[in-house]
C-alpha cells in the first residue's frame, strides 16, 4: 500500500472526526453541559491530526509534490470538509 493511498485514508478519518468534535461534541458540551464526549473525541481528532501531519510528509516525499501543494495539503486540515475535497482531488493521482 502507497503512502498516498494511507494518507488518503487518515484524511477522510481526520475529517470525520473533526466533524463529530465541531458538530456534534461541542453543541452537547455546551447544551447539556457534557464535557467527556469533547474530551475523548478531542483526544481522537489529536491523533488522527498528528497521523495525517506525518502521512502528508510521507505522500509529498513519495509522491515529490512541490513544497505549496504539501502546504495547501497542511491547511486544508484545519478547515471543516476540506479533508474530503483533498482526497478526492488526490484520488485521481497515481501512486509513484
Amino acid at each position: 500500500m502507497s503512502s498516498l493511498s494511507i494518507f488518503r485514508k487518515v484524511a477522510v478519518a481526520e475529517g470525520i472526526s473533526y466533524l463529530l468534535l465541531l458538530f456534534i461534541a461541542m453543541p452537547i458540551k455546551y447544551i447539556f453541559h457534557y464535557k467527556e464526549l469533547v474530551k475523548y473525541t478531542g483526544w481522537a481528532h489529536g491523533l488522527l491530526f498528528v497521523l495525517y501531519a506525518a502521512t502528508l510528509i510521507l505522500a509529498w516525499q513519495e509522491q515529490k509534490w512541490k513544497f505549496g501543494k504539501a502546504v495547501l495539503i497542511f491547511l486544508a486540515s484545519l478547515l471543516p470538509f476540506m479533508p474530503f475535497v483533498v482526497d478526492r482531488k488526490l484520488k485521481d493521482e497515481r501512486p509513484r
